[in-house]
């Protein structure tokens, strides 16, 4: 295969992959991917590593930390997934994404063993990302894992921390029915003595991350006791949290260019994380972390978390799709002013939507479609389901047509909406922003 476009088209159309065939694609062990690493001189063991688990918050909470790093001036590899517009998003050094070129040099010179061990496609996104990492020799990479924790092809790294972020209902086929079996399978990224930084303290599930630390003697830091936001102010690039350190009461006021109000969460669990960084001996001033947190979108590719894609006509995308990611959409779009939501919404046939409809504003007109991938729920089957918990609007026969419907019914004043699925947002940043 001599082009990107030939090596991508071979990853998606030949190996399973979750995104397009859902749980059948995921390996329910590590096994493949250790063995695509040693075949690759285990690279995972060649580098520094922050290794990021949750619900939600771990790609903002991963991108954060990532931009600090590099604002230190680290070499900072990022690891995450899933891609909304360019696969080479997945893989990046101080937010520069992977050479096409090392891409298809990479596919091309393990073709053999991809054919033979036929693994999965996040297994061979993970070994590549590892290999770059190691070739590139950064000095350190956040390494977000894919799906749970325990059995991620990611968890075969020795990290420096852990983080844990938010743990929700989500993904139940695969993890678990309760919060408790869910928190069980994040808890699985933590290692024997390694710190781990737990960013939101939930009374009902606080013991499993105790136990499972406690088993490894590892240091647990429940980001809540160390830091409190005070004050959150929306700014037209972004928001000022205002954040008291418990330790010695000072209070300081940093700058995100992320908008979305669940950042506050997140802010905690990534204060808390830089504090461990630095007693790891990685030299993190206030300026590089200030520097840092105000620059995510830039210094790292970040889209698609409460994104303002356009402001005449007002867009606004959000990746939330889960049943705590939707609250925050709707906690969101509750401090807006607008005459009329339009909602751009798609869905996966395998999501549990009964935890998740009901929460979607009544007073919206929806535009429901659905993605293009064989997991995508048909659009007048979530229109019907919608229908049954008083949601009001049409189905369409794509993303893009349920789009240019929102778009022809826009008025002055009004918003739309383009969430409930990442792949409903990849879609229409792919083909119009």
């Amino acid at each position: 295969m001599k082009t990107f476009a030939e090596v991508i088209e071979y990853l998606f159309a030949r190996l399973p992959m979750f995104t397009r065939d859902g749980a059948s694609a995921i390996n329910p062990d590590v096994d493949k991917t250790l063995l695509f690493c040693q075949a690759l001189g285990n690279p995972q063991d060649q580098f520094k590593s922050i290794h990021i688990a949750g619900t939600n918050g771990k790609g903002s909470t991963s991108h954060m930390l990532a931009s600090v790093l590099a604002a230190s001036n680290l070499k900072t590899g990022l690891y995450t997934s899933p891609h909304l517009v360019d696969f080479r998003e997945r893989i990046r050094i101080n937010g520069e994404m992977i050479p096409q070129q090392w891409v298809v040099d990479f596919v091309n010179t393990h073709l053999d063993f991809i054919e033979k061990e036929k693994p999965s496609f996040f297994e061979v996104t993970v070994a590549m990302a590892f290999d770059y990492f190691a070739k590139e020799k950064v000095d350190i990479a956040v390494i977000e894992v894919g799906l749970g924790g325990r059995l991620d092809s990611t968890n075969i790294i020795n990290p420096e921390l852990c983080v844990i972020t938010n743990i929700g209902m989500d993904h139940m086929n695969l993890l678990g029915d309760t919060l408790v079996e869910i928190a069980g399978e994040k808890a699985g990224i933590i290692k024997p003595n390694v710190p781990v930084v737990i960013s939101e303290k939930q009374p009902e599930i606080e013991h499993v991350f105790l136990e499972k630390a406690k088993q490894g003697h590892s240091p647990i830091f429940f980001a809540e006791d160390y830091y409190e936001v005070h004050q959150v102010e929306k700014r037209q690039t972004g928001m000022d949290i205002t954040v008291e350190n418990r330790q010695d009461q000072e209070c300081h006021t940093w700058h995100l260019d992320l908008a979305g109000s669940y950042q506050k969460k997140n802010i905690l669990g990534v204060l808390t994380a830089i504090d461990q960084i630095k007693l790891k001996g990685y030299a993190l001033s206030e300026e590089n972390i200030q520097k840092g947190l105000a620059n995510v979108q830039e210094s790292t590719g970040l889209r698609g978390r409460w994104q303002t894609l356009s402001t005449d006509p007002w867009i606004i995308c959000d990746t939330g799709h889960n049943e705590d990611g939707i609250k925050a959409v709707v906690r969101n779009l509750s401090t807006l002013n607008f005459n009329n939501l339009h909602f751009v919404i798609g869905a996966m046939k395998d999501k549990d939507l009964s935890h998740i409809l009901p929460l979607l504003p009544k007073q919206a007109t929806y535009y429901f479609g659905a993605p293009n991938m064989p997991r995508a729920m048909k659009a007048a089957d979530l229109a019907e389901m919608a229908r049954s918990f008083g949601l009001k609007g049409d189905d369409y026969p794509s993303i893009d047509a349920a789009y240019e419907a929102a778009r022809n019914s826009y008025q002055e004043n009004d918003l739309i909406f383009i969430g409930g699925s990442t792949f409903v947002v990849a879609e229409v940043l792919t083909n119009h922003f």
